[in-house]
């Protein structure tokens, strides 16, 4: 993609997230406007491709939080960045014998890419789903929502800490024509005055106003109306480090390399969408931890009942792909948001 180049070279250097939203979204050459880069044949993939199970299992964890606060009878049951639209196919089996569940949920899924639309109305058809594009176009009512590796790719900024404040981390165009890193000017940046006790000179920290703008919506609907809502992604409790970088065909690359080919994604800092959310929250629990408490080891083993040879080593191997602390079971976390004196969605901690 040149456009980035050819924006450098009008206007100077841009921010991360100015280069995030260039490569990621432009109509005609970002990466997921012009692609489908999930599953198997993609660039990475999402732990409802890995297994079934796991999307069966976030659904009935909603489900149960639904019962819990009275089995409302009409909510909204919405996914944002729901990929291939396979969590939420899995949600709706699952769900299926909860009884008044189905019929009381009104399916939406915020998805701004024309390309993912299709893929997922394919794979939802004779679903009755409703498809937005912004959070803020969800009906008044209990919200039951879940987002799965949806804010990490949302555009971050990056800041240096300098000997008097910070330089903000900007992309340019290097004496050699390729794209790489410079600084801004030191400012004092008043939004990250409380991170300077915990930060040394040259430390980087990122921050990411769309998620905490996306969260506070979210959290002000469940406040109002009830419901939950399962953030579940990459990152942890606080921010402090460079995790910007990029995936292309399930291996990590330059994140300059091949502007608009790869995905570029950065670590969830789970203590800014907390902060922002005007709902309760919990405690932020590794991905492994939450798919135990809800009954992944007894789901598991019966599904290998049923399996033998490949398919079963498959499935065995899909399992500690999603629960191995080595692989994706302490590197994501989840963090439910619910209303204040409910109980949360069971699988994570108060």
């Amino acid at each position: 993609m040149t456009d980035a180049k050819t924006q450098i070279a009008e206007t100077g250097p841009i921010t991360v997230a100015e280069y995030m939203t260039l490569c990621l979204l432009h109509p005609r050459h970002g990466y997921y406007a012009t692609r489908d880069p999930f599953g198997h044949a993609g660039d990475f993939i999402t732990a409802p491709e890995i297994s079934q199970m796991f999307g069966e299992l976030v659904g009935l964890a909603l489900a149960q939080s639904w019962i819990d606060q009275g089995s409302p009878a009409s909510f909204t049951l919405a996914e944002i960045g729901p990929g291939r639209g396979t969590l939420m196919a899995d949600i709706l089996r699952a769900t299926q014998n909860v009884p008044g569940f189905r019929g009381a949920a009104k399916v939406y899924l915020i998805e701004a890419s024309e390309t993912l639309r299709a893929v997922q109305s394919e794979t939802l058809k004779d679903k009755d789903a409703n498809w937005i594009a912004d959070v803020s176009q969800l009906p008044d009512a209990p919200l039951w929502l879940v987002a799965n590796e949806f804010f990490d790719a949302l555009p971050i900024r990056q800041f240096q800490r300098s000997e008097n404040g910070w330089q903000e981390r900007l992309v340019h165009v290097t004496a050699s024509g390729t794209l790489g890193f410079g600084l801004a000017q030191e400012t004092d940046f008043s939004d990250l005055a409380d991170r300077l006790d915990d930060t040394q000179i040259g430390d980087v920290v990122e921050t990411c106003s769309p998620a905490q703008g996306i969260v506070a919506t979210i959290g002000a609907r469940i406040n109002e109306h009830g419901g939950a809502a399962l953030v579940i992604d990459y990152g942890d409790w606080h921010s402090l480090g460079d995790t910007f970088q990029a995936i292309q065909s399930q291996q990590p690359c330059d994140p300059f390399d091949s502007p608009g080919l790869a995905d570029l994604t950065a670590h969830v800092d789970f203590e800014a969408l907390a902060q922002a959310t005007p709902c309760a929250h919990s405690r932020v629990t590794p991905q492994g931890v939450f798919l135990e408490r809800l009954g992944i080891v007894q789901r598991a083993q019966t599904l290998a009942a049923h399996l033998s040879g490949e398919k079963l080593e498959n499935h065995a191997s899909a399992f500690q792909r999603l629960t191995h602390p080595d692989e994706m079971g302490t590197l994501f976390k989840v963090m439910a948001l619910y209303p204040h004196g409910a109980n949360p969605p069971p699988g994570v901690g108060v």
